[in-house]
């Protein structure tokens, strides 16, 4: 436990170098994102009207005017959804780029103070490798997860509020129904993580093999002495060496989360014959069966990307302690 707490200790740091970076892109992001995680319910439930007021207005008890001013009220609210999801764009895009430019300056600032031996340690050369291919974008990441968490939490609230109108077992049903897929997913984060770092030496010499062969650099030498075909032939067993063991990670990966998310979507459609049954029995009306059915997709989906945002952060978190341990 203390050391998953300790692989999420990066987050904070990522937080301020974003607050730093920019400050009004931040606070925009920010504001969008509390936006972005009401808006959703907001849209459910104003269409659980517009049907229950079609109904009443085809039973003689209310008028047309009364779906036309929800419907109104629903087209304004997708509008600023759609307003909210751009604006969030353009500000990440922004950040992105000044963020990276950053991150950059930070390692190679950190690379000017240091001596020929650190470059001469293959340990700390790999620590450098990694940051420089992987951690420049990784600040970002890690504080997008962290506002999408935020986000996908807000919506996932609102629809729980709704659903506990049905029944308080649907949030229930809704919460379990996403932890099978992230535990597999969590733990092939972590064992790609582990093995990114445990390949680094590999990664490195493929760099080299590319730069022998493909600059003017050593053109004459491997000409002359006829090299060519040799180091090829380790580039390409390099290759298949790591080729292997991503593959057998990425079946593995993808079979488990196929099983997994199986079993939500049973649980899934479990909920809507439920609900559905419910509406045959005339205890929700229409209106409130497509609601919930709405929110119940919908609080699904926020589930698994809250799951899968926290198994992001998770990863983002160990690509992060690269960057850190040389940029510190």
């Amino acid at each position: 436990m203390r050391k998953a707490v300790g692989t999420f200790r990066y987050g904070v740091r990522a937080l301020e170098l974003c607050w730093a970076t920019g400050r009004g892109l931040f606070t925009a992001i920010a504001a969008l994102t509390v936006l972005a995680g009401v808006l959703p319910a907001a849209v459910a439930y104003t269409g659980q009207l517009i049907v229950d007021a079609v109904i009443a207005a085809v039973a003689g008890t209310s008028t047309s005017d009364v779906v036309v001013r929800w419907v109104v009220i629903e087209a304004v609210l997708v509008a600023s959804m759609a307003a909210v999801s751009r604006t969030q764009t353009v500000c990440q895009s922004l950040l992105r780029a000044r963020l990276g430019h950053r991150v950059n300056v930070m390692i190679l600032e950190k690379a000017l103070t240091l001596e020929l031996r650190h470059f001469e340690d293959a340990d700390f050369y790999d620590k450098l490798t990694r940051a420089r291919m992987e951690a420049s974008s990784r600040p970002l990441s890690l504080v997008m997860r962290t506002l999408g968490l935020v986000q996908n939490l807000l919506s996932l609230g609102s629809f729980a509020a709704l659903l506990w109108s049905f029944s308080p077992w649907a949030p229930v049903i809704l919460l379990v129904a996403g932890v099978p897929a992230f535990v597999a997913e969590t733990k092939f984060s972590s064992d790609a993580f582990r093995m990114m770092r445990r390949r680094s030496p590999e990664r490195r010499k493929q760099l080299y093999l590319e730069h022998v062969v493909a600059t003017d650099t050593h053109a004459k030498e491997v000409q002359l002495f006829e090299l060519g075909s040799l180091l090829l032939s380790r580039y390409k067993a390099i290759f298949e060496q790591l080729y292997g063991e991503d593959r057998r990670l990425t079946l593995r990966r993808g079979v488990w989360g196929l099983l997994l998310g199986l079993l939500g979507t049973c649980l899934f459609y479990g909920a809507y014959a439920w609900i559905a049954a419910a509406a045959i029995a005339g205890a929700i009306t229409l209106g409130q069966m497509t609601m919930f059915l709405l929110v119940f997709k919908q609080g699904q989906a926020s589930v698994s990307a809250i799951l899968g945002a926290t198994g992001g952060i998770y990863e983002d978190n160990l690509y992060l302690s690269n960057l850190y341990s040389i940029a510190a």
